[in-house]
């Protein structure tokens, strides 16, 4: 499938008008464009993931621009019937840029087979803000198999490499792994590092950086939690960034 791509650069001070391509499954809408800062919506235009369904998102943002992205609706990855679908999304942000993505629940449906990748590359000065739901199974479901990929990089260097195999129904149900919960809610601060990062939820990472972690039986339980930590550490992004653009 044709990649979806979103490139935003600054003229003058502001954001010029981004170059913006759609593919096959998403299809960026500009909402609003204000000084350095631009908010554009990922629209859906067919239902994915089916099976062979490839969707890809390539993202780039330019020095000192803040962009949003937004999702009006969560992903299906439907049954497969034993062919697997696959989502992938790559970033770069350049120095004193940001990026906050508040994504839509990714529902993995009763025989969906899903390899999710993210790669993230953060230039040294740059920030990231990045929540995702994972919801294994519609309702009444278990849910399909899960394979997600992270690998976070600043100035070159790893920050957060993570790998989340959630194909074995039985091993995802121990206790240490998800037992008995199937949404697992994420919030990812990326190139800076909060004073403060209240338990149990969250940890620092090894560098500039955070992550906020919930499980929870159903979507409505996790999305406090996610949102909660969303509010303050947008904030603190886009504090950082104005300070760093100024």
């Amino acid at each position: 499938m044709t990649a979806t791509r979103v490139r935003v650069q600054l003229r003058d001070d502001r954001v010029a008008v981004p170059e913006l391509r759609a593919g096959d499954a998403l299809v960026p809408r500009i909402l609003d464009v204000e000084g350095r800062r631009i908010r554009i919506a990922l629209v859906g235009r067919c239902a994915t993931l089916l099976a062979g369904d490839r969707v890809e998102v390539a993202v780039a943002v330019g020095p000192g621009v803040e962009l949003e992205l937004v999702e009006p609706s969560g992903t299906v990855a439907y049954d497969g019937r034993g062919a697997p679908a696959s989502w992938a999304a790559r970033i770069e942000v350049g120095p004193g840029g940001a990026l906050l993505w508040n994504a839509a629940p990714f529902v993995i449906a009763r025989g969906a087979d899903v390899p999710r990748d993210l790669h993230v590359d953060l230039a040294d000065g740059a920030f990231a803000l990045l929540s995702e739901l994972l919801v294994l199974g519609r309702s009444g479901e278990a849910g399909g198999a899960l394979l997600a990929r992270q690998r976070v990089h600043r100035a070159g260097r790893p920050l957060l490499v993570e790998d989340l195999d959630l194909r074995d129904a039985v091993l995802r149900a121990l206790p240490g792994v998800l037992g008995q919960e199937r949404v697992l809610g994420s919030v990812a601060l990326l190139g800076l590092r909060p004073e403060h990062i209240p338990g149990p939820h969250a940890t620092p990472l090894a560098g500039p950086g955070a992550l906020a972690r919930v499980l929870a039986p159903a979507v409505h339980c996790a999305q406090p939690v996610v949102e909660a930590f969303w509010r303050e550490w947008r904030g603190l992004v886009q504090a950082a960034g104005t300070s760093t653009g100024s």
